[in-house]
């Protein structure tokens, strides 16, 4: 079965880098703009992992993850903070948030597949993509 991530990032050109490299990879994509659009679209599909930018407009990243952290029925899906907060501290503030995995924009498109797929949960009689 194929694996669903759901990637909540409000930049037009890092959605489209993001989802053109894990649909090469098989994985089916969902996209939400804003922090809300995406609570409500992990609510609606429960995805198998969410990629989740910090830097969002209104509702910032953080405050997502731990809007979905405190969701009986989402807070186990995992999440990967995938921002340009690259400062001393962020990265543990992004996983105090919830997160489960922390990403440096700008991503590489050579590396980010690997990096991303080491947080999708593995179920038993899983086929890679």
């Amino acid at each position: 079965m194929k694996k669903t991530i759901l990637l909540i990032e409000d930049n037009p050109q890092n959605r489209y880098l993001v989802q053109f490299l894990l649909e090469t990879r098989g994985y089916e994509i969902l996209q939400a703009e804003t922090g809300p659009q995406g609570l409500k679209m992990a609510a609606n599909h429960r995805p198998d992992l969410i990629l989740l930018d910090i830097q969002l407009p209104g509702m910032d990243g953080h405050a997502v993850a731990h809007a979905l952290k405190s969701d009986p029925l989402l807070k186990s899906i995992p999440i990967v903070a995938v921002t340009s907060y690259a400062m001393v501290g962020d990265r543990e503030k992004c996983l105090a948030a919830g997160a489960e995995g922390y990403i440096e924009k700008p991503i590489d498109p050579e590396s980010f597949g690997d990096e991303v797929e080491r947080f999708l949960p593995v179920a038993k009689g899983d086929v890679a993509p």
